[in-house]
């Protein structure tokens, strides 16, 4: 009789180890992340089969503690399960602090991240966050602004007169910029230079969608510009995004005017391909041989270096976003999603970020030349 206590006593003990050491392990690699959707879903399984146990609001704070196919395992105050990964971002703790106010729509930041720089020739002061708001002044490239609030795309501001109003976000950027150090293109690396990142497609147009996953061209396109620009970012460069949501689609030509209007040193449009053929791998476009080639070949070279698919090399594109852009311009092809193994790695935020780093990579490779 004692040795069957024993036993079960042991059993418990085991079963009690192996079901603690999992959940250890998965605190350790967790983080916080937020919301970048009006409303996303929470699923029971990484699946768009899966039932709906819930939803989340935009700005919503969530822990993550998995990942599974671009699905994130995530927790809030009110529902757990499995949600697309493409509508949350890792937060830094340094700078957004997860509060009440913050899941109503505003940020909260340090002091120091508050200051910013109008980067456009005429940007508009706006009496709300939105294009239908009364216009109630405006501001010049280069004038220097206080960043108030900050909700779905606009940023309340103030001027050195008082003036306060709310702005784009995708026409002022944090901090000062030298600007005789970015126009004379002779500061090296990556500090101090504007880039422009094209997350592709977007809005009505989702771009390729894939053959196995019905994986969404447009998500993926924004997913990877979002760690590209944290990337960029934290090597010392001012950064302005196209687009910022699933639901915009700027026109070609507006996506230029960005680039141009700012002045930028750089402009990356990010794209995943497709072809009736089962073809795989990256390709990275140019228009220009003199102004575009070399960027091209510059981040090609680093994507060659292996993120996890092969590079196909760099090709001449007739494409409008580099055609009609005075600025230093490529467009990269990150993967094919009609090849179903090509869609299945590129889905995973692993290869996302190899592939964000590489381009960073190469674009500092390009201004150290």
């Amino acid at each position: 009789m004692k040795k069957i206590v024993y036993l079960i006593i042991l059993i418990c003990g085991l079963i009690s180890i192996s079901g603690y050491i999992p959940n250890r392990a998965e605190a350790s690699d967790s983080y916080t992340a937020k919301v970048y959707t009006d409303s996303l879903n929470v699923r029971s399984e990484p699946s768009l089969e899966s039932s709906i146990v819930g939803a989340l609001k935009n700005r919503e704070m969530v822990t993550v503690s998995n990942e599974e196919h671009g699905w994130l395992r995530i927790k809030s105050d009110r529902v757990s399960g499995w949600a697309a990964g493409y509508y949350l971002k890792k937060v830094d703790g340094s700078v957004v602090t997860a509060s009440a106010t913050d899941q109503d729509g505003n940020v909260q930041e340090s002091s120091a991240a508050t200051r910013a720089t109008v980067l456009a020739d005429s940007l508009r002061i706006r009496a709300g966050a939105g294009l239908n708001y009364k216009v109630l002044g405006g501001l010049t490239k280069g004038e220097a602004v206080t960043i108030m609030d900050n909700r779905e795309g606009w940023v309340r501001i103030q001027t050195p007169h008082g003036q306060t109003g709310w702005v784009s976000d995708r026409y002022i950027v944090k901090g000062a910029i030298q600007t005789a150090a970015v126009s004379s293109g002779k500061s090296k690396g990556l500090k101090g230079k504007v880039i422009v990142i094209d997350p592709g497609h977007g809005g009505e147009d989702p771009g390729m969608i894939g053959t196995k996953y019905e994986t969404m061209e447009k998500e993926l396109n924004l997913s990877t510009s979002f760690y590209l620009e944290d990337e960029l970012r934290s090597r010392g460069a001012r950064v302005l995004m196209t687009r910022t949501k699933e639901e915009e689609k700027p026109k070609l030509s507006d996506r230029v005017k960005i680039s141009e209007s700012a002045g930028a040193d750089a402009y990356v449009s990010i794209h995943y391909n497709s072809s009736e053929n089962n073809t795989s791998g990256i390709l990275t476009f140019y228009y220009s041989e003199m102004k575009d080639r070399p960027l091209a070949r510059a981040i090609e070279n680093r994507l060659a270096d292996g993120i996890g698919l092969k590079s196909n090399g760099i090709s001449f594109g007739d494409l409008h976003v580099l055609r009609e852009n005075d600025t230093v311009s490529t467009l990269v092809e990150l993967g094919f999603l009609s090849n179903a193994k090509d869609e299945s790695i590129v889905r995973g935020s692993d290869y996302q970020k190899k592939a964000a780093k590489a381009i960073a990579k190469g674009l500092e490779d390009f201004f150290s030349r």
